[in-house]
């Protein structure tokens, strides 16, 4: 019996927020202990709808702690801020003085040989309109590949780096030896560019434009365009949800079959939130792992004429 077909044991409600991406779900409180059957119904959850949405959870950080750890290990960002006393919960503030940069589609530290599972990121404030996060579902993404683009990017593989993060680290004064020194710690991965998810067995497209640089083994002008057009999957309405926060919301998303984007659509106000990050393991891909079936796509119209090849959709 795999995870997706155990039976529902606990009193989790599962509300979802789109046809394949996004639920919120119900009848769970993260400040108390949770059941073992309460854990397994989450994490089905997750594997089911990608990312989840947890309302009026006015939890402690020793809390957030405790529900992500039930995932796995945790991480430490080694660039981005953590807040004091908590090396795991990476404090994330922009006002002002500090705008928002996360509004471009990406998945977490893929710069990694081993990108995280997933991440737990809870609302500390926010402002009254805007700031909204969304996901986009990359099953849906590479589903919606023509086949002709799929015998291409199966089983290729791509370079990833941490560039962004060392133009902030000379803007901090580092020198180029300093940061030659953080590059031998975290040497460039050359992930697949269609992954295969662990549990499920789903490929998902794994580049995206933050961290991903080019594809092995291409030129570099056929990279570009097999990238671009792999990165604008992600922008298509019908395979996103959009998280629209209030207070004391969290949400938990599988960093192995999602991408994000931050609206950066509220300054000067201010957004503060706390995201606790659980260790993932090395991406592979493997054909052989694929279901037999997948569900039915729900998506027509533009996406489906794309997805059977046509070039010129009117």
């Amino acid at each position: 019996m795999t995870m997706t077909d155990a039976p529902r044991t606990s009193t989790v409600t599962i509300e979802p927020q789109s046809p394949t991406i996004g639920a919120e779900v119900g009848g769970v409180d993260l400040s108390t202990e949770l059941s073992a059957d309460t854990i397994a119904e989450i994490r089905r959850a997750l594997l089911d709808w990608k990312v989840l949405f947890f309302r009026d959870q006015d939890i402690t950080t020793e809390q957030h702690l405790a529900f992500a750890r039930h995932f796995g290990d945790l991480e430490v960002h080694p660039f981005g801020a953590s807040k004091p006393g908590h090396d795991e919960v990476l404090a994330i503030t922009h006002d002002e003085n500090s705008p928002g940069l996360e509004n471009g589609w990406h998945s977490d530290v893929t710069w990694r040989q081993e990108p995280s599972l997933g991440s737990v990121l809870r609302l500390l404030e926010g402002p009254a309109i805007g700031g909204d996060t969304l996901f986009a579902d990359m099953y849906a993404a590479y589903d919606g590949l023509p086949d002709s683009i799929k015998e291409r990017v199966d089983g290729a593989t791509a370079r990833h780096d941490f560039t962004r993060f060392k133009i902030g680290l000379r803007k901090q004064g580092k020198t180029e030896a300093e940061i030659a020194e953080v590059e031998k710690q975290f040497p460039n991965p050359h992930h697949p560019v269609i992954r295969t998810h662990p549990e499920t067995g789903r490929k998902g497209i794994y580049v995206n434009s933050a961290f991903t640089k080019e594809i092995d083994g291409m030129d570099a002008d056929e990279s570009d365009r097999l990238l671009q057009l792999l990165y604008t999957q992600a922008s298509y309405p019908e395979y996103q949800v959009r998280l629209i926060w209030q207070p004391n919301t969290i949400a938990f998303w599988d960093n192995r079959s999602v991408q994000h984007y931050a609206a950066s659509d509220y300054y000067p106000q201010v957004r503060r939130v706390e995201r606790v990050t659980i260790v993932g393991d090395a991406p592979y891909y493997d054909a052989s792992q694929a279901p037999a079936e997948l569900p039915p796509r729900p998506f027509m119209g533009q996406i489906e004429l794309r997805r059977k090849g046509y070039k010129h959709v009117r």
